[in-house]
């Protein structure tokens, strides 16, 4: 047994608070070197009377190692505890004393989980386990209220450039409220409605309008309180990491200088505030000179920027905030922003913009989910061409799964593609074989799907600022046979818990193959996902129990023979089984 490869931790990811009742223990091993862990748990004090063994289960494995996991509820929220592994003949204990041939004296130098504190739990919403998402750019979904167009404006569905307007807004979306209810999302993503300049309006001017060629104030609300009425969530953009060079109090400094009583607000480097050579002689997001960056410690900044966050989740009952370049604004800021939100509307949703491994982030102190493109990056990898096979692509999954606590995996934000990165439909050169496969992983996954206006009808565009085309609303330029498979995805998520919050594991997966056999299952229901990522037909076979399977999508029903399931699948196509378990 290689005990190097042994881990544990007492905090973040690996023990940890999952409810009131029970506490998840989690430990690192070699892959494949480690055949059996039980953890020893216990009450510290009355061990004899309190103790008992738990088999750990083998949830997740990347290229090195394998993880194991295990949920135990403790009578008094009290745990000591140490792991018992077995290798072959090999016997290790494992304590946070180190490790041992035979059991030490319990509960002398073992882990310890002082106590199960509500406080201390990190909840997130439980609405978001349910929610499929649809994110908008306003400019670019339906003009709804020419009176209020930009000037210019390019023809609808021109190419978008960086600095064009099409004409979008609040009214537009009112009007398709039906087209996102019959498609079946009930949440949506708005990128950044306060008034700006740009197109994208990541340089907000003022925090506490909503754009002028949006509409106003009035027309939110009425949206707002429309989307409610239909069962539909609303989480908006916060640009808090910087603001517009318009911005009043920064126009105000580059006027006075040092002597401007919003000086502190910024990171000026040297005065006076201008751009020299092309280096801003103030600090900015990117090197964007029309984009400065806040400074988050000062305490009129903090102020101002929390309670723009209160007003618009009181003013329009705001169902969550997506926040814009959250890792580069500091972790007491968002500590803080966590509890004024909280305070204003416990089930909000806060989702931060961080492009990695998130953890600092996501420990019950700051965000409940961050937008999970390392997850889009190896799904998009994988299903787009043939550069990663299925046993890469598992233990890529595993590897996410284990960065963070369960209760995040259940809501953390999962996309294909967004307003930043090229359409999933162009990343697959086309193929809309391939977008299906990618779309039923994200739908049947853990977390919380995301759709990007316009994939659901086949809408393609490369990186900023190709992706964000104009919405096509011609049903005769719609690829209405991909709209149907969305609908059809969509429903099934949203009527299965078990595709919600069940269990996620991979029952097959293989190094030099193309195919996935993966299962969602909760106390009434077992999912199992075929897919076959390979452009030849393919017979896949599991050993399952064979009684009540149908097709979850057709309820056609599947037999199976001798415990032995087989399922014959096109190129590049999928089946999605289910059968009931209570």
């Amino acid at each position: 047994m290689l005990k190097e490869c042994f881990y544990h931790g007492t905090r973040n990811s690996w023990a940890y608070a999952y409810d009131r009742e029970t506490i998840h223990l989690r430990v690192r091993t070699k892959r494949d070197d480690v055949g059996e862990i039980v953890a020893f748990a216990g009450d510290k004090y009355d061990w004899a009377s309190y103790h008992r063994e738990y088999a750990m289960e083998k949830v997740a494995s990347d290229n090195l190692f394998d993880y194991w996991q295990v949920g135990v509820k403790p009578r008094f929220k009290r745990l000591s505890y140490i792991f018992c592994c077995k290798s072959g003949s090999e016997t290790v204990w494992v304590s946070e004393g180190g490790f041992y041939p035979e059991q030490p004296e319990p509960p002398e130098g073992y882990y310890d989980f002082p106590y199960l504190h509500e406080a201390d739990m990190f909840k997130v919403p439980d609405w978001v386990k349910e929610a499929v998402f649809y994110q908008i750019i306003v400019d670019r979904f339906a003009n709804g209220n020419p009176a209020i167009n930009p000037d210019p404006i390019d023809e609808w569905g021109a190419p978008p450039t960086e600095s064009n307007f099409f004409g979008g807004d609040l009214q537009g979306v009112m009007e398709h409220l039906d087209y996102l209810s019959e498609l079946g999302v009930n949440a949506i993503y708005f990128t950044p409605l306060f008034a700006a300049p740009s197109n994208h309006k990541y340089d907000t001017m003022d925090y506490k309008q909503v754009d002028p060629h949006y509409g106003d104030n009035e027309q939110l609300r009425a949206l707002v309180d429309a989307c409610h009425e239909r069962g539909i969530r609303v989480m908006l953009d916060a640009v808090f990491n910087h603001c517009g060079e318009h911005f009043p109090p920064f126009q105000d400094v580059k006027k006075k200088g040092p002597y401007s009583p919003y000086a502190d607000w910024f990171h000026i480097n040297e005065y006076p505030v201008e751009v020299r050579d092309g280096i801003p002689t103030y600090d900015t997001f990117g090197f964007f000179a029309h984009m400065p960056k806040f400074n988050t410690a000062n305490p009129e900044v903090k102020k101002y920027l929390l309670d723009v966050a209160e007003y618009w989740i009181k003013e329009l009952k705001l169902d969550g905030w997506r926040l814009d370049v959250a890792n580069e604004v500091d972790h007491q800021f968002w500590r803080e922003f966590r509890r004024v939100v909280k305070q204003a509307n416990p089930d909000a949703y806060i989702v931060g913009e961080v492009w990695s491994d998130s953890l600092t982030w996501l420990l019950g102190d700051q965000f409940d989910s961050v937008m999970n493109y390392p997850f889009s990056g190896k799904v998009l990898e994988f299903f787009s061409g043939d550069t990663m096979d299925g046993l890469a692509f598992s233990q890529s999954i595993g590897q996410l799964l284990m960065r963070y606590p369960q209760q995040t995996n259940e809501v953390i934000f999962n996309l294909l593609c967004s307003h930043d990165t090229p359409r999933a439909l162009t990343v697959m050169k086309g193929d809309k074989r391939r977008l299906k496969l990618a779309v039923v992983f994200l739908f049947t996954y853990t977390g919380t799907p995301c759709i990007f206006y316009g994939d659901e009808i086949g809408l393609q565009g490369g990186g900023d600022p190709e992706c964000r085309v104009c919405m096509q609303w011609d049903p005769d330029k719609q690829d209405r046979e991909l709209l149907q498979f969305y609908k059809d995805i969509i429903h099934l998520r949203r009527t299965n818990p078990a595709l919600q919050s069940g269990r996620f594991h991979f029952l097959q997966a293989a190094a030099g193959k193309s195919y996935l056999i993966y299962e969602r299952r909760d106390s009434e229901k077992q999912f199992t996902i075929w897919i076959n990522n390979s452009p030849l037909p393919a017979e896949l076979t599991c050993q399952l129990e064979t009684d009540g399977w149908r097709d979850a999508l057709t309820m056609e029903e599947v037999g199976a023979e001798g415990g032995v399931m087989t399922v014959r699948l096109d190129a590049f196509g999928y089946r999605i089984l289910v059968r009931e378990l209570s």
